[in-house]
């Protein structure tokens, strides 16, 4: 039976506008360049070289300090979403290929799960994984492509998924219906995991353990921006990437029919919504609680999609820029 796009409930009330009076801006970055554009997630690794994965199929490891590029895998498809392990081994998010492992660099590529009861993944989007092995990991979209992401921000499909691999190997959906699912983290003391819905802007949480177990609900909704990758700090919290500020034009499309999207697309293209250029990241406690917003203007940099915290240096990662930005919280 096809999937139809659900009718969407808007959030209960506007966005704040930003106060840059008494939110500090987002320090000058420093741009390590790569050979090769999209760096859209990026990891530490044990080593503490960042790793990404480009949009010819690439993964990288970068040298922060120096900026030296190492080419250590490829995946013959799009990797987005990344995990690294304290043993070497990296998990992948391949938008055409779904889940995959990389026992070591530059050793072998193994796909752990390509599809969920008979259905071939379409966009595997972002990973995280316990200390047991189980893996959860986020689906986008099972409507449309990575290619034409716009296209479920648009339509709003909810068709996205937060799924988990048990380590025998069998897979569960943990959530479905969210809307275009995406970065995921998993609370260190594994009570619950967290997944970005960036058409819903918000963060949904699932209960792992204690007497909500089995269940979900908002860590944090009504974003600003469009909530990307997200990482756990060293620091802690959650780091959210926002890709762009919110769309007055979309906002009010989105509550419309499924209907009337769609004939949006007959909008010319010069018209229709399109990310805005800003360079934001937010941090968030696992109550909810804001600690950090940090925002700059994206004039040589843009479309943040990730961010990764160490010891208060940001990493930043972008769907179509040719380089990881470096920065630091103020």
């Amino acid at each position: 039976m096809p999937m139809q796009p659900r009718r969407w409930t808007p959030p209960p009330a506007p966005p704040r506008a930003r106060d840059t009076r008494s939110t500090p801006e987002m320090p000058a970055l420093r741009l390590l360049e790569l050979p090769g554009k999209g760096p859209e997630d990026v990891v530490i690794a044990a080593d503490g070289r960042l790793l990404t994965g480009i949009d010819n199929g690439a993964i990288l490891a970068v040298d922060p300090a120096t900026g030296a590029v190492e080419q250590i895998a490829h995946t013959g498809g799009r990797p987005l979403g990344l995990h690294a392990e304290s043993d070497g081994s990296l998990l992948i998010c391949d938008a055409q290929r779904g889940l995959l492992q990389l026992d070591k660099p530059g050793g072998q590529i193994e796909v752990l799960v390509a599809e969920v009861n008979g259905e071939p993944l379409n966009f595997t989007s972002n990973v995280v994984a316990a200390a047991d092995g189980t893996i959860y990991f986020s689906e986008s979209s099972r409507r449309w492509p990575l290619t034409e992401w716009m296209g479920d921000i648009m339509e709003h499909s909810g068709t996205g998924r937060l799924l988990r691999r048990n380590t025998d190997g069998s897979v569960e959906i943990l959530l479905d219906g969210l809307d275009f699912a995406n970065g995921v983290v998993l609370a260190p003391d594994g009570s619950c995991v967290v997944v970005a819905e960036t058409g819903a802007y918000r963060v949904t949480r699932y209960w792992l353990s204690g007497p909500r177990a089995g269940t979900s609900d908002p860590l944090v909704q009504n974003l600003p921006g469009f909530p990307d990758n997200m990482l756990l700090g060293s620091d802690g919290l959650v780091w959210v990437s926002l890709a762009s500020p919110r769309n007055p034009l979309l906002d009010t499309l989105l509550p419309l029919p499924g209907i009337l999207r769609k004939i949006s697309w007959a909008i010319p293209e010069r018209l229709q919504p399109k990310p805005a250029r800003t360079v934001w990241a937010m941090a968030f406690d696992f109550d909810g609680k804001q600690v950090h917003d940090l925002q700059r203007e994206g004039v040589d940099y843009a479309l943040v999609t990730a961010v990764a915290e160490h010891d208060g240096n940001l990493y930043l990662g972008s769907l179509s820029e040719p380089a990881i930005a470096v920065t630091r919280v103020p």
